[in-house]
């Protein structure tokens, strides 16, 4: 039999709901979209090559130039420590955009697990892991990786993975909904009949064909998870200095703030709000684009 479309008609050919691909996906997103897009992409591109890119060493120090504005050589000036601005902005995106995607990856993952299992299985399975999700969805991602910070000591690996867990109970309800309507499709039925896996149906079809929401959702937990590992890192128990990083720097330059050279965190904050907006906007445009496919 064949696979092509979302019922069993007289022949008996079995067809699963279209998947597009990931790029198409951005077709109707509007202006806003696309440049929110076009951020993002060269957030990535400087998060990669970053550190080629820098002009200098990011923590090489030389306190005569502490607080200097901008030259020909250094167009972002200095921080309190004499250290190039530009250097620590283009290397801090990096840990800024590493610690997210860790983020992502891991409450994504263990989320649509959870949520598939839960719509398969039903009754008490989906009971236990409902519950599990509220008793953690209960508690603030940032008092998670506070209490991380704490059992495990500050670091950007033990943040990001208490707001994996944090962030795993949303993703799995709003992913478990989803599936739940595509466990109740037809064709789900008819791979059923033809003798076909649970495993099979769900790495094969069901989860493919519920990929554009998984797409949205990530794109805007991406933006929460960089919020939040900034606030983190501005507390000092994320990223350690004097490791370039974008929250890192935000309280770094609290001194030049207070002592009337605000650059530091303006350029770094402003990097930060960028890139959080942008995936916001990108993922809700998606996430509304996914609404009107499925109305």
């Amino acid at each position: 039999m064949t696979l092509t479309s979302g019922h069993l008609p007289a022949t008996g050919t079995i067809t699963t709901p279209g998947r597009s691909l990931p790029l198409r996906r951005l077709r109707g997103v509007g202006w806003i979209g696309y440049a929110s897009a076009a951020i993002i992409l060269a957030a990535v591109i400087v998060a990669v090559f970053g550190p080629l890119l820098a002009p200098f060493p990011p923590n090489q120090s030389d306190l005569s130039h502490a607080f200097v504005g901008g030259t020909a050589s250094h167009p972002l000036g200095f921080d309190s420590q004499g250290r190039d601005l530009l250097s620590r902005l283009l290397v801090g995106a990096r840990s800024s955009m590493l610690g997210a995607f860790i983020v992502v990856a891991v409450s994504i993952t263990a989320g649509t697990a959870l949520a598939v299992i839960a719509a398969w299985r039903r009754g008490w399975t989906d009971s236990v892991i409902s519950s599990g999700s509220d008793l953690v969805f209960a508690f603030p991602g940032l008092l998670l990786a506070v209490l991380g910070a704490a059992v495990f000591g500050p670091s950007q690996w033990s943040a990001a993975l208490a707001l994996a867990v944090a962030y795993t109970p949303y993703v799995a309800r709003i992913v478990r909904g989803a599936a739940l309507r595509e466990r109740s499709l037809p064709y789900i039925e008819a791979l059923e009949v033809q003798g076909s896996s649970a495993w099979s149906i769900g790495v094969r079809h069901l989860i493919p064909n519920i990929a554009p929401l998984l797409v949205a959702q990530a794109t805007i937990l991406f933006g929460w998870a960089a919020l939040d590992l900034a606030a983190v890192s501005f507390l000092g128990l994320g990223v350690q200095p004097p490791q370039a990083d974008w929250g890192v720097m935000v309280s770094e330059g609290e001194t030049g703030v207070l002592q009337g050279f605000p650059a530091e965190s303006l350029i770094a904050g402003t990097a930060l709000v960028l890139v959080i907006v942008s995936f916001n906007i990108l993922g809700e445009r998606l996430n509304d684009k996914q609404s009107k496919d499925h109305s």
